[in-house]
């Protein structure tokens, strides 16, 4: 993430897509910090776009975004996103369509999910061994590639086929990602495979992890089937550091660190183009959460993280820094929501780290 920003300037356009949900609900809070970090350190500037796509746009026009939705982000240094979905007024799998799109067309091939432990926030296991690590899901192949068919559909011998697509131009690419940011945390990956039971898919990943742990050999490796890394991620997740695997496999994984951690709504992500051609995407782990939108008591703390996250890689780690230790002051000082103890709200536990900021 440490990459010098490719904007001299220091002025950063940001699409915000707040979506639906809860979404709009973090991305105000997450705006609310960004701004106040802003106004404190100085030396950048942040113009926001807001595009207020989603499940009302959908109601009004017939799609969840725009037909040229694609070109009108691609001008922007970054997009972030609150969240999207909402099953009981629109099926998931349209209202998801767009990110999906963005992901691949953009070329966000490697989503980046930090997952840890906050002094302050208590988890469900019984260790109190603290927890730091990073799910790097390849993010623009695998089991999420638009590949199949469905046959006789309404009939009893309805048919439904989905191939996922393993390239090894993906695969060493997300590979020696992760085998990097290893390089810059405590120098051990652990890769997610199934190669047991996939005889093709991932017979390729643990190939190319072969064939690339030779460069690498100052970072430790660990190969674990996917069915054994969620025991062994409950069991001893302080051993983890950084953990890859497919889009399938991260998307599992993410979930079940934020368990591990306390909520899922403490969980940032990163969607990054390192090559820079295009914007990356920044977003909470978690979803839209329906059933809580409207009542001011969501999380916002994934989503301000994920914030920093778009900071350090417009270029801005003092700023990006100084949020992260503002969200855990606040949380070892007890400013909790409600899906980690506590009664804030939304707006309380944002005003609580905007207080820490200078703290």
């Amino acid at each position: 993430m440490g990459v010098p920003s490719a904007n001299p300037a220091k002025s950063f356009r940001i699409a915000l897509y707040p979506g639906d949900g809860i979404g709009p609900e973090v991305v105000d809070a997450t705006l609310a910090v960004l701004q106040a970090v802003e106004q404190q350190a100085g030396g950048f500037r942040l113009e926001c776009t807001r595009f207020d796509w989603g499940i009302a746009h959908y109601e009004r026009h017939g799609v969840v975004a725009p037909e040229d939705f694609l070109a009108r982000l691609r001008g922007f240094d970054a997009v972030f996103l609150g969240a999207v979905g909402w099953p009981a007024r629109l099926p998931d799998h349209i209202t998801l369509a767009p990110l999906i799109r963005m992901r691949q067309a953009f070329d966000l091939y490697a989503c980046v999910r930090p997952a840890r432990t906050f002094p302050g926030v208590a988890g469900p296991l019984r260790s109190d061994q603290p927890i730091d690590l990073v799910v790097v899901r390849e993010n623009s192949e695998g089991e999420y590639v638009d590949n199949g068919g469905a046959f006789a559909t309404g009939t009893p011998g309805e048919i439904a086929v989905q191939s996922a697509v393993h390239t090894r131009r993906g695969v060493e690419r997300i590979m020696r990602f992760s085998f990097e940011l290893a390089r810059t945390r405590r120098r051990r990956l652990t890769m997610i495979t199934k190669s047991n039971a996939q005889r093709y898919a991932y017979v390729l990943w643990d190939k190319v992890l072969a064939e690339m742990a030779p460069g690498f050999a100052d970072v430790a490796i660990e190969k674990l089937h996917i069915d054994a890394a969620t025991l062994e991620l409950v069991r001893r997740p302080h051993t983890f550091d950084v953990v890859v695997g497919s889009n399938l496999f991260g998307d599992i994984l993410s979930d079940l660190t934020g368990g591990i951690t306390g909520s899922l709504g403490l969980n940032p992500s990163a969607n990054l183009d390192p090559s820079r051609r295009a914007p990356s995407l920044f977003e909470p782990v978690h979803g839209s959460a329906p059933d809580i939108a409207g009542q001011g008591i969501a999380n916002p703390a994934g989503a301000i993280l994920s914030g920093a996250m778009m900071l350090e890689w417009l270029g801005e780690a003092v700023a990006a820094a100084t949020v992260r230790r503002a969200v855990g002051r606040a949380f070892s000082d007890g400013c909790l929501t409600p899906d980690i103890g506590g009664k804030l709200t939304t707006t309380g536990l944002t005003t609580e780290v905007i207080r820490r900021l200078d703290a």
